[in-house]
């Protein structure tokens, strides 16, 4: 098999292959890895296992840095650790609505799926390489829990995580900051989600920190964090399509890198015929496909803090690729977007966008009621997130009579136990915590709250270091 290679959205960047790209995270021109090339779709039918299907579509992406083997045996150990034996099952919600159901991993979230993979892609190639990693994440809540699960524990890596202080819930906090293991630091910044991702992006772009540390990568940053989940869509389309034909997925999303993960599978050939962006009152998103500019506005709380987010780093990926490739192009576009707080998109790369996306958005109260909707037609108990989707595919169908002729996908991303805050305003009752996380909140917490500055980071993350 052809060895993979990779490409920084900014076109500065040495070309890699998947190894180096994966332990690289960030370009070193402050771009993101993308493929040079995407495979063809594999022939995966719907009655292919989630663990063979998976290593179909991953192994042309890793050509040259694991092999199939190798490819399985990870594979088979990430998702042994999910509660479900489908990995990602499929939920019938009635009149051409399914529901993908991306909780039934460890830390009960959809970053589970890619993360169980791409933390033994980590360990593993560290430990061929005889190195030692500091992986640095951000996180909006899921992320990093499913990072910690995934690398607790392992020599080969420190894994620190940073998330906005007081921004994510309970739940999302205790999951990550009660894990007692050496390698595990937690560290609570004083700002939103986005100042998290500018401290992760300003450490991956100091070279002398980069290099004293032996920085890596967990977000979506990460090509391998978005090319882990091409799969869920390629296997759902298969549940509900046997026959091949198109469907439409709903996919609540701050980051881009979901939504982004199904316009790749789109790209290897999946009939894909729309995907829908969905979006809560930080609508960074909706408001590009309304307006064809992107504009950072004040961050604003929500009952669905993963998506309290006004800069969406996966989207700089499609930019680049609606752009032809256009690195300077790109880079260009997002300098005018961090001085200006606003640029243009040009026409052409909208017009390319528009063939494959649409926005909605949902606020508190519309979330709150569409949690009750769901309760009430299909007797699920949804948590913000995963109801935000399913208001974006009832607007879409709406709009487009959609759920007759066409299946609409939504994907659920977090359990409703991660959020019982707003199930329980919304319903009335409190969901309750899976058996292995019932005693979170008798366990002992563990972080430090921090100023959003780099200076501080930088002094975590070579403190962390130890004389060879």
């Amino acid at each position: 098999m052809t060895r993979s290679t990779y490409v920084s959205t900014r076109g500065q960047a040495e070309q890699l292959g998947f190894g180096d790209a994966l332990l690289t995270g960030l370009a070193t021109d402050g771009g993101l890895y993308c493929p040079v090339e995407f495979p063809p779709l594999p022939d995966i039918s719907a009655d292919t296992d989630y663990r063979d299907a998976a290593v179909a579509v991953i192994a042309p992406y890793v050509a040259g840095t694991f092999d199939v083997p190798e490819l399985e045996t990870m594979v088979g150990l990430a998702y042994d650790s999910f509660r479900h034996r489908e990995v990602c099952p499929i939920i019938d919600v009635g009149g051409g609505h399914h529901l993908l159901d991306l909780t039934q991993g460890p830390t009960l979230a959809f970053k589970d799926v890619a993360l169980q993979l791409v933390g033994r892609m980590l360990d593993t190639e560290l430990t061929r390489r005889g190195r030692r990693a500091t992986i640095l994440g951000a996180t909006s809540g899921d992320t990093g829990s499913a990072a910690i699960e995934a690398l607790a524990g392992l020599d080969s890596v420190d894994v620190v995580i940073l998330h906005p202080a007081g921004r994510v819930s309970d739940v999302q906090r205790r999951q990550m900051t009660t894990v007692d293991a050496a390698n595990v630091h937690n560290l609570a910044v004083r700002g939103t989600f986005d100042d998290c991702q500018d401290l992760v992006k300003a450490a991956f772009n100091d070279r002398d920190l980069r290099e004293a540390v032996s920085l890596g990568a967990v977000n979506s940053i990460n090509w391998a964090r978005v090319m882990a989940q091409i799969v869920y869509y390629v296997t759902s389309a298969r549940s509900v399509r046997p026959d091949g034909g198109p469907v439409t997925f709903s996919v609540p999303t701050g980051n881009f890198g979901n939504v982004l993960a199904g316009w790749y599978a789109k790209q290897m050939g999946l009939a894909v015929n729309t995907l829908i962006v969905a979006s809560n009152r930080n609508d960074v998103l909706t408001r590009f496909f309304e307006r064809r500019s992107l504009e950072i506005h004040q961050v604003e709380p929500s009952l669905s803090p993963s998506m309290d987010i006004q800069v969406s780093s996966n989207f700089e990926r499609l930019l680049w690729e609606t752009s032809g490739r256009n690195g300077a192009a790109v880079a260009r576009l997002l300098t005018e977007l961090r001085s200006a707080s606003r640029a243009d998109v040009p026409a052409e790369w909208c017009r390319l966008i528009d063939a494959s996306f649409v926005g909605y958005r949902l606020s508190d109260d519309e979330t709150l009621d569409e949690i009750k909707r769901a309760h009430a037609e299909t007797g699920l108990v949804v948590e913000p997130h995963t109801a935000i989707g399913l208001g974006a595919a009832r607007c879409y169908a709406a709009e487009n009579n959609r759920f007759d002729d066409e299946p609409v996908i939504t994907l659920a991303t977090a359990d409703a136990a991660k959020f019982p805050d707003a199930v329980e305003s919304a319903l009335g009752t409190r969901p309750e915590l899976p058996e292995h996380l019932a005693d979170l909140f008798d366990r002992k917490e563990n972080y430090d709250e921090i100023d959003n500055d780099l200076s501080v980071v930088a002094s975590r993350l070579r403190s962390l270091q130890t004389p060879s």
